[in-house]
């Protein structure tokens, strides 16, 4: 069976000589859009139209597909316990600059590292806290920010210290963590400054531009806040950076249980 590009080339030769140009265009275009791969954890009819979703539908087929993007230094779009996200290798300093570019995000605004499990975060943090806090709080729907360290790629965040990492409460974010054996960056999947999404055909744009969307069908939360992102990287201290969607149940893990007292910076 021919291929739609090679069918698009057809469609190109038969043209009229006055309308070339504009058939070579779009030749090119669904060559290019057909790139991305359309990959559903749900049922096949919960992908959006704009392109075609591909046959695997077994999750070990697709994190084995997701896992091969992110190492050939792609972007992927995936689905989180709270929104969802654009993510790339964040040792991978090119795919790093793919993410900023492909959101249209100020290069000021740090980017976040996903991580399989607690232990991971004690190779790219330098943690203040007690493991059983993180284990109270991760997995989960936050986000917590502590003083980065040298493991850490030197172009991920390079105007901070500090780096927010996340554990989602997401079987298959978890998995592909520890598939890639490396942080991943994680990000929303929308264009800066416009509404996250919780659900892939909310961000069609932005399918052409990356290469594997994983369609987990639509995100529970409909709240569209996002993780509570909350800095610990104060000794005894704690500092809500977002409200996002878990502010209550982080503050009372935080302060009734851990005895840490909100950092108003005054100090």
């Amino acid at each position: 069976m021919k291929s739609v590009c090679n069918l698009a080339v057809e469609l190109i030769k038969s043209r009229a000589a006055h309308s070339s140009a504009a058939a070579r265009r779009h030749g090119a275009e669904m060559c290019k859009e057909l790139k991305t791969k359309v990959l559903c954890l749900t049922s096949p009819n919960s992908c959006g139209p704009s392109v075609r979703p591909e046959s695997c539908t077994d999750a070990a087929e697709i994190l084995s597909c997701t896992v091969k993007a992110l190492k050939e230094g792609h972007v992927v779009a995936v689905p989180t316990d709270t929104i969802y996200g654009l993510a790339c290798l964040a040792q991978n300093s090119d795919a790093i600059r793919k993410t900023y570019s492909i959101k249209g995000r100020n290069g000021q605004k740090p980017l976040a590292i996903c991580v399989g499990e607690i232990q991971d975060i004690y190779k790219y943090c330098k943690v203040m806290v007690k493991k059983e806090l993180l284990g109270d709080l991760l997995p989960g729907p936050v986000t917590l920010v502590f003083e980065r360290s040298e493991v850490l790629n030197t172009d991920f965040n390079p105007f901070t210290s500090l780096v927010g990492v996340r554990i989602p409460d997401h079987a298959f974010m978890r998995r592909l963590c520890q598939m890639c054996g490396e942080p991943l960056a994680l990000t929303s999947a929308n264009i800066s400054s416009h509404t996250s999404t919780v659900a892939v055909n909310e961000f069609q744009e932005l399918w052409p531009k990356v290469a594997v969307v994983v369609d987990g069908g639509p995100i529970g939360d409909q709240s569209r806040l996002g993780s509570t992102v909350v800095d610990l990287s104060v000794l005894g201290k704690y500092r809500i950076i977002r409200p996002g969607c878990a502010l209550s149940s982080t503050v009372d893990v935080l302060q009734h249980k851990y005895g840490l007292s909100e950092d108003s910076g005054k100090e």
